[in-house]
């Protein structure tokens, strides 16, 4: 999909390509709609420097009981617990 924003608009406001597409995903992905690793590739930004970017706005990181199941597993396989 493309959103298509005119120059004018992003001029008048001084904002970049790179900012809109950063706040595109820190939205989506604050109201649950995109994932960590989603929303890091829309903002193109690795996913700990898109962590960063939340923890400064102090938007929290979603993590749930199954993701913390699934990292339990992955640690018990890799003989780490």
């Amino acid at each position: 999909m493309i959103i298509e924003i005119s120059d004018q608009i992003l001029n008048k406001r001084s904002i970049t390509r790179e900012e809109i597409k950063l706040e595109v995903a820190v939205a989506l992905y604050a109201r649950e709609i995109l994932t960590l690793e989603q929303a890091s590739k829309m903002a193109e930004l690795d996913q700990l420097k898109f962590q960063q970017v939340l923890g400064e706005r102090e938007i929290p990181i979603h993590y749930s009981k199954k993701d913390f199941e699934e990292d339990l597993e992955t640690l018990s396989q890799l003989g780490r617990i």
